[in-house]
């Protein structure tokens, strides 16, 4: 009966302290929750946590930034945000030598252009279980421009760049020709072109005593990828990379004709050449300083136009031949570095999650102009659609033709030798065949070196 009670006695005791293990571990942390009440009855604070927080800036939008990080800060006590930001060119030079270093920061802003080069480098988190848990994509726009070819999400969009066809009305009320419609083709706009381009003697294109080497107004100005000749490519149904982004399609009858397109109006003065654009202050600068009288223009290209104080409006790019349209996008995004882990790569999402869903932090960027609302609910309120250009349901409607500029890790490698070739016909100087065929090679070339070796 002693050995029973003896057993029992033990048996009550290895309960009462596995119980007492359970509760012990229950009630125990190793961070501090707010709110969570001491043995002294007082509240305690959340761990706090320092996220290095990167972006490019100009004076205008460093102040925003600031602002909204102050925002975010206040409705997240336990977070302090420390910022590295400086001018665009500065900014992406530094990060790659962050990178290289083991030592950028926690969550950056990335150009759009850029993402795949830091997610196939191996430098971002995945996002994908983020995004899917956190994110309703119908609520976005542009989430699909930063998933990989294997469906993988490396960024959220910070905001919107998308292309849309720019017009000076004063320009085309003084040439008497009808403003652009969502019906032209790039046939339509070349005709109309004609009829805007003018030269120093006051004499336009349409006419015989027309002097192409004093070009004072170009029907259409040109510039590069973006805002040039990827969208002509594109809505001719042509292109630069294959869906796997892997392999070259630059050699083809339809960018063949696409280029054409292009050098002949660049023959005919309508268009600037590269060398046209040299004796301006930018590429940029032909549209704002009214020296032509069309552009193909991303969304940031308004602020430029507002502060010039042109009469302008803006609509759908023109189609192609068989009725295809292309409108390129930029989604400038937030990525989080693949070393922020733990509660660094928590608030770095907790910094995302509030960019994308607070509909104040949305508003207050938009009101910049600087970019599409990601957000539809606010793109499409008064308070983004009102004001210059009157027109902006543009930029919305054309989500629907949407794409990339061929996006990849090696995006700036391949555009760079596209353009030493395209250029060398756009000036004249090779034919369109021997410029697609030599773009062909050496773009693949730059693919074949980067994509094998991995």
């Amino acid at each position: 009966m002693k050995h029973l009670a003896f057993k029992r006695g033990a048996l009550i005791l290895a309960v009462l302290m596995f119980s007492s293990i359970i509760l012990s571990a229950c009630s125990g942390s190793s961070k501090k929750e707010e709110g969570e009440v001491s043995p002294g009855g007082k509240k305690q604070e959340q761990e706090q946590v320092e996220l290095r927080l990167g972006y490019y800036s100009s004076a205008q939008t460093d102040a925003k930034m600031q602002e909204l990080v102050k925002k975010f800060q206040d409705s997240h006590p336990n977070i302090k945000v420390k910022t590295e930001s400086s001018p665009y060119g500065q900014f992406f030079q530094k990060l790659d030598t962050q990178i290289a270093a083991g030592n950028a920061p926690d969550v950056w802003l990335s150009d759009g252009v850029l993402v795949p080069k830091y997610a196939e480098r191996g430098a971002l988190k995945d996002l994908t279980d983020l995004i899917g848990k956190d994110l309703n994509h119908d609520d976005y726009y542009g989430l699909d421009f930063n998933k990989d070819t294997n469906g993988r999400y490396w960024g959220v969009p910070q905001g919107i760049q998308i292309g849309v066809l720019y017009y000076n009305k004063d320009m085309f009320d003084a040439a008497k020709v009808a403003y652009p419609t969502t019906d032209w083709t790039w046939d339509d706009l070349k005709a109309a072109a004609e009829k805007l381009t003018l030269d120093s003697n006051g004499k336009y294109a349409t006419d015989a005593a027309f002097d192409g080497k004093k070009v004072k107004q170009y029907g259409l100005t040109f510039f590069s990828i973006t805002e040039g000749w990827m969208p002509v490519l594109k809505s001719f149904g042509g292109g630069v990379l294959d869906p796997t982004l892997q392999k070259s399609i630059i050699n083809s009858p339809e960018n063949k004709k696409a280029l054409d397109w292009i050098v002949d109006g660049m023959s005919r003065h309508l268009l600037p050449t590269p060398a046209d654009l040299k004796s301006f202050q930018s590429n940029m600068a032909p549209f704002p300083s009214k020296a032509a009288a069309m552009r193909i223009g991303i969304y940031a290209r308004t602020m430029d136009a507002n502060n010039a104080g042109l009469n302008y409006d803006v609509t759908l790019l023109p189609k192609g031949p068989d009725g295809k349209r292309f409108s390129p996008v930029i989604a400038n995004s937030w990525v989080i570095n693949k070393k922020a882990e733990n509660q660094v790569g928590d608030a770095a999402w907790e910094w995302v999650k509030f960019w994308a869903t607070t509909d104040e932090a949305q508003k207050e960027w938009a009101s910049l102009g600087e970019a599409v609302p990601v957000k539809k609910s606010v793109a499409n309120s008064d308070q983004f659609l009102n004001g210059k250009p009157a027109n902006k349901k543009a930029f919305l409607d054309s989500f629907e033709f949407a794409g990339t500029l061929d996006v990849n890790a090696v995006w700036s490698e391949w555009v760079g030798k596209f353009n030493e070739s395209i250029n060398r016909a756009f000036q004249g100087e090779i034919p369109a065949d021997q410029a697609l065929s030599t773009a062909d090679k050496d773009v693949q070339q730059v693919l074949d070196e980067f994509y094998k070796k991995k």
